[in-house]
């Protein structure tokens, strides 16, 4: 049986360039949000927006996300840390005892940080350009699962977020961390997330017509926050304080979320906004 284990040791640089190193992470990242940019430019051109508007939009989205990723992962996990060194929550280094630096790139980023920064970024956005600020959650909530997807396997190559011991077939050994086979959390992710994606696309073409405003923003946020929840049992705890909680900070993160989801899926299921669905063709959205 650990014949069929996985072992999972890739080199997390891909390659180094005057002694900065491109990683793996970086990579997955870029691709990740190259795959959410072509949903929604796909779904803003279906919904006749202003095409003028997008490369603001993608500027609001992409600092939103990483804005809020960033601060969610050192306020959330580590304050203690990030508090009394503030600088390295701006900076991708690592200050050392000695007085020097390391490069470290930008290694904490939390999902549920970059939610909310997502969430703030876009309702700025709106406000600038008046187009209606559920028609652009939505959008993004058709496209944030296969962002996700994308997003996790960068996790992968980096071993981290793993599993706890496991004895299935399928596990895998980070050798990174240490020699037991355990669940590969980031994987089971990943897959669920571009499942998701297919659920929200093929929603999104069977109702086109017959959900109203946030529905799709609903349904993303509660399959992927809900998910979330439950695969965390499967997962290590990522900071020694979570070990005295009844249930770790990556859940209690996702309880809002998650009600947030269920009140526009429960509300707009069968509440067309006059009968336009996400990509239905609607010029006077900016007014």
């Amino acid at each position: 049986m650990e014949l069929l284990y996985i072992h999972w040791n890739p080199n997390p640089e891909l390659f180094s360039v005057a002694g900065f190193a491109i990683r793996w992470y970086s990579i997955f990242w870029l691709i990740a949000i190259w795959a959410g940019c072509q949903v929604v430019y796909k779904l803003y051109k279906l919904k006749g927006l202003p095409l003028d508007t997008f490369q603001t939009l993608f500027l609001y989205s992409f600092l939103g996300i990483f804005i809020g990723a960033r601060l969610g992962h050192c306020l959330f996990y580590e304050p203690g840390y990030y508090l009394s060194h503030p600088l390295e929550i701006i900076l991708p280094v690592r200050f050392l005892p000695d007085g020097g630096w390391r490069f470290t790139g930008y290694a904490g980023l939390a999902s549920h940080g970059g939610t909310l920064g997502l969430i703030i970024a876009l309702a700025l956005f709106c406000r600038k350009t008046k187009i209606h600020y559920l028609d652009i959650l939505d959008m993004m909530g058709i496209a944030a699962p296969v962002a996700a997807g994308f997003i996790r396997l960068a996790n992968l190559m980096n071993s981290e977020i793993i599993g706890m011991p496991a004895d299935v077939p399928w596990a895998f050994v980070f050798e990174r961390v240490d020699m037991l086979p355990r669940h590969p959390a980031q994987l089971y992710e990943s897959l669920a997330y571009f499942l998701f994606f297919g659920v929200m696309v093929w929603i999104a073409c069977a109702r086109r017509d017959r959900c109203g405003r946030g529905f799709y923003f609903g349904l993303c946020i509660t399959l992927i926050f809900l998910f979330r929840f439950f695969i965390e049992f499967l997962k290590e705890r990522q900071v020694d304080f979570e070990y005295g909680l009844p249930i770790d900070m990556g859940q209690i993160l996702s309880i809002p979320f998650v009600v947030l989801g269920l009140y526009f899926v429960i509300t707009r299921w069968n509440k067309s906004v006059d009968g336009r669905g996400p990509g239905s063709v609607q010029r006077s959205t900016r007014k």
